[in-house]
């Protein structure tokens, strides 16, 4: 019964009986027909009122029985009636009650007395059913009685929910009542296995109109049903493509592809998918031919109508190898669909080759399997295996069709996705080639670095670096190249490279930007065709830290600011000059110096560290702050602490790099500077103060080395320089550099002197006997230095 009928409508015989069986329920139609009243009757066995003699209903399987009963009147004849009785819910849990109906004595009541009317609605091949206001059955046609299964006599008078208990019955209900109420038509539809029918599930439209005698007063409701299966398996087969269109290929990543395809045909075409691909190295070379058995395919995917998805023989991601007999080899050698079932022997005879789906066929009761190979440009990249065990209808031909169309879709996706991650490994191997794969130790800086890829939009342009400079310098670059791609690594690297090169000539920040900016616009103008449409750009912050006056020079070229973490104080950024982005030509870079406390920590990064779809840069910029203003005595703790806070669990959608540098200052007692007379004959009182000062720092084993440099280099400032002249000697625990400066421009150019010449073999001597030497020019003019590794038992 619908929930908004009562029970009782004094027509039919209803009564309702327990799993135990008893009587929960008793109508007053019952008490008309058989005389005892409710109070008599319910709470005891129903089989009390079988009259003497008559045998029980037997059902042991099934959700109704129809049949005719010999009950006991409550005066003590026997009454002979016709019962339907259905199971409420029909796929309820064990714990179900039965609902026992007997129709009232209406047969032929109601209908038209014409002949030729009354055979054009009992011998109508469409389904048609009469109720009258109550939702009585007043008339039904024998194509209507043969889709419930029960005699058309037998179901005059009965309502729906008295015919079944289907949620459709008490859904049909409503639409009936929706009819009287509104003198409107109604359209049902609904999908489900017709009582009567012993073929599978069709699709059913019920067409319901209202009757009105000449007031214009509705009487009752004619009910047609026409099966529509056809119609319907088409809308839900485009919907399958439509919805496949929208759900696969959302990512650039397989398995998620592979599992998409899974999810989108479970359970619209089959019980459970499988998506076994080939093992890569299959792949590897793109073959032009179908593959060749035995073939190792590994389980990327697989969705079931069952939690856990028990069917699965294989797990995701292990690799199983397929004979040539198995259905998933066939398909990939045939390049088509191998549809097998149980009906036909061909299940189990595909499957005899591995014992474990064997028994997954018994166990679940599969009947049908279909494998469509996944093909894409050419290349076969596995296998999707649709099966079918809880729908009873074996894959036809449209099946077949829709899953080779769905499966086309995946396959160029998957394909898709194969190709980006094979290219973005690629771009991911050049790019970490590029990048240094550790920081150098130097005295002047403790440094920290990190670096993280795309997760979607592919490798980027992203870099960093740490140069050591002359005189204990170094160099911090952190630069972003416009793009993504092979391209944009390519790109990086011949910037990092003219980094490198240009600072190893010792170059301001501002001027090495300026170079660097020419090479950018060069490469544009290359990249475009020469027309200088600049499809080549990149951001770049260069900086410049020298241990011995504890000041470093910055400038950048439309790059984001620095922050400054002083040594127990909060992270704030640096006030530098905007500089235009390289590649745009034609416009200065300047440069700013700041004092830094030893201890202080710079922070370099690239703008994908900031941006995001979850908040503005502001919010970013100010988490920043907090997560480098945390105490922490470790650089890369605070580097892993910089990302988790800013970065989403999936990663960023650009590239990132991060670079952080603790500052150290040199101490003035390993510094020694002299100012030097432009007179050679003042050489040897220098080269004993050099000695008395190498004597003091423990470094008389280097006195013999240090003198012949310092002797060369100052000789050469007092003959070719320009005074003020002035030396400079810093060292640390493994370097000792020499400096000469003066106010001469002009640098020193190494020459091998000819056998007969007296001179020019100084500057050759100082590179044999140095580990390093070179000249830089300063604001003054020039500086020659020359490096010397000390000894082990020098450190």
């Amino acid at each position: 019964m619908s929930p908004d009928e009562p029970f009782d409508d004094g027509v039919a015989a209803r009564a309702v009986i327990a799993v135990d069986g008893t009587l929960t329920e008793w109508s007053e139609g019952a008490r008309r027909l058989l005389g005892h009243t409710a109070d008599e009757v319910v709470g005891r066995p129903a089989a009390a009122l079988l009259a003497d003699g008559a045998d029980p209903p037997s059902v042991r399987d099934g959700s109704r029985w129809s049949g005719t009963l010999t009950l006991r009147h409550r005066d003590g004849h026997p009454v002979s009636l016709w019962v339907l009785a259905h199971r409420r819910p029909p796929d309820g849990a064990e714990a179900t009650d039965w609902l026992a109906v007997s129709p009232p004595e209406v047969a032929d009541q109601g209908l038209p007395d014409d002949p030729l009317v009354r055979m054009a609605l009992t011998q109508s091949p469409c389904a048609t059913m009469i109720f009258d206001e109550r939702l009585r059955l007043r008339g039904v046609n024998e194509a209507m009685a043969d889709l419930l299964g029960l005699p058309a006599g037998r179901l005059l008078g009965l309502k729906p929910t008295d015919i079944g208990s289907r949620p459709q019955n008490a859904e049909f209900e409503e639409y009936l009542r929706r009819v009287l109420d509104t003198g409107g038509r109604q359209e049902m539809q609904t999908y489900m296995k017709a009582t009567g029918e012993s073929r599978g599930a069709h699709a059913w439209l019920a067409r319901l109109a209202p009757l009105t005698d000449g007031t214009s007063r509705v009487r009752g409701v004619c009910v047609t049903a026409h099966d529509f299966s056809d119609q319907y398996r088409s809308r839900e087969r485009l919907l399958l493509v439509n919805e496949a269109s929208v759900r696969i290929g959302t990512t650039l990543d397989v398995t998620r592809t592979a599992q998409e395809l899974a999810d989108v045909c479970v359970p619209a075409l089959a019980d459970f998918v499988s998506v076994d691909l080939l093992d890569p190295r299959e792949l590897a070379g793109e073959p032009a031919g179908p593959p060749i058995p035995p073939l190792s395919l590994r389980r990327s995917a697989h969705r079931s109508v069952n939690k856990g998805s028990p069917e699965a023989v294989a797990k995701p991601g292990q690799v199983d190898v397929y004979p040539e007999n198995s259905p998933q080899a066939a398909s990939l050698m045939a390049g088509h669909t191998v549809v097998a079932s149980g009906a036909s022997g061909d299940l189990e005879r595909w499957l005899s080759w591995d014992p474990a789906r064997f028994q997954r066929i018994q166990e679940y009761g599969i009947h049908s399997t279909m494998s469509v190979p996944l093909q894409a440009r050419g290349a076969t990249l596995g296998v999707a295996v649709f099966t079918r065990f809880r729908r009873p209808e074996a894959f036809t031909p449209d099946d077949v069709l829709l899953a080779e169309e769905v499966t086309a879709r995946a396959a160029v996706c998957i394909d898709n996705a194969r190709r980006y991650s094979r290219e973005r490994e690629t771009t991911l191997t050049l790019q970490r080639s590029l990048l240094p794969r550790t920081l150098p130790r130097t005295a002047a800086v403790e440094a920290a670095s990190r670096y993280l890829p795309a997760t979607r939009s592919g490798v980027g342009g992203d870099w960093f670096d740490v140069i050591p400079l002359s005189g204990m310098r170094v160099a911090m670059i952190v630069g972003d190249v416009v793009g993504h791609g092979i391209q944009a690594s390519a790109t990086m690297g011949r910037l990092r490279t003219a980094v490198r090169t240009l600072a190893d000539i010792d170059l301001a920040p501002d001027e090495l930007l300026t170079h660097l900016d020419d090479l950018v616009v060069r490469l544009s103008e290359e990249s475009g065709g020469g027309d200088g449409t600049g499809e080549v750009g990149a951001t770049c912050l260069y900086a410049v830290y020298d241990p011995v006056s504890r000041r470093c020079t910055l400038a950048r070229a439309g790059h984001p600011l620095p922050l400054l973490v002083p040594p127990g104080g909060p992270a704030h950024q640096l006030d530098l000059p905007s500089g235009p982005p390289l590649g745009v030509g034609g416009l200065p870079f300047e440069s700013a110096e700041v004092e830094l406390r030893e201890g202080s920590v710079l922070a370099f990064h690239t703008d994908g560290l900031l941006v995001s779809r979850e908040r503005d840069v502001d919010t970013s910029g100010r988490m920043l702050r907090e997560a480098l203003s945390a105490s922490s005595g470790s650089l890369d703790e605070t580097c892993d602490r910089v990302l988790n806070t800013l970065l989403p669990p999936g990663g960023s959608t650009d590239d990132v790099a991060l670079l952080l540098a603790r500052t150290r200052g040199l101490p003035t007692a390993q510094v020694a500077t002299w100012d030097i007379p432009a007179d050679p004959a003042l050489v040897a009182p220098i080269r004993k103060q050099v000695v008395d000062q190498l004597e003091r720092w423990g470094l008389l084993e280097a006195t013999f080395t240090v003198e012949l440099v310092v002797s060369e280099l100052v000789t050469n400032a007092i003959r070719y320089g320009a005074p003020p002249i002035r030396l400079r000697l810093i060292h640390d625990a493994a370097t000792l550099i020499c400096e000469v400066s003066d106010t001469n421009h002009t640098a020193p150019h190494l020459r091998r002197a000819k056998t007969w010449d007296e001179g020019g073999r100084g500057l050759l001597l100082v590179a044999q006997l140095t580990q390093r030497w070179g000249s830089r020019h300063t604001g003054e003019g020039k500086t020659i230095w020359a490096e010397l590794a000390l000894l082990g038992d020098e450190l």
